[in-house]
């Protein structure tokens, strides 16, 4: 099968991987949402950005327990929406991409973009605690706490130590 991207003529540098990962998401949204509560989206959006599916996983299960329809209002007026909680501060980034706010309730949409967010962690901070950390936020202390807080979620499942 022929990756998504190869379509359009993209390389595969991380740049053109998160275009060609959210430009499949909206195409493709339809078709996943059949899978939504499916693990299988969490392990295609994993290998498809190179990040750890579980640990996709763990960030779905502490920001909203799974529930693609979550939205959360946040003191300082943005919102969070969907399972993986993408604060409204990506829209406008996402918008540029053909994801439109209304798409992150679509669960195996939002575990894309989620996937594309923890990566672009990644590529600054390293595979790495800070990385999953950052996820939520860049402030050392909400950052660590965050982290702390996945690494919980995995302990529970008895996955991490």
């Amino acid at each position: 099968m022929t990756p998504f991207f190869s379509f359009f003529g993209l390389r595969s540098s991380a740049a053109s991987l998160g275009v060609a990962m959210l430009a499949a998401v909206c195409l493709l949204g339809a078709a996943r949402a059949a899978h939504a509560a499916d693990d299988n989206c969490f392990a295609r959006a994993g290998a498809y950005q190179g990040v750890n599916p579980t640990i996709l996983r763990a960030i779905a299960w502490f920001e909203s327990k799974g529930n693609p329809d979550a939205v959360h209002r946040n003191a300082d007026g943005s919102i969070d929406v969907g399972q993986a909680q993408i604060n409204s501060v990506h829209f406008a980034e996402l918008r540029r991409y053909g994801v439109p706010p209304g798409a992150l309730k679509d669960a195996c949409v939002n575990t894309y973009v989620a996937a594309w967010m923890l990566k672009q962690k990644m590529i600054r901070y390293g595979n790495t605690w800070h990385a999953i950390g950052a996820y939520h936020s860049e402030t050392p202390s909400l950052r660590d706490q965050y982290a702390r807080s996945i690494h919980s979620v995995l302990v529970s499942w008895g996955v991490a130590q």
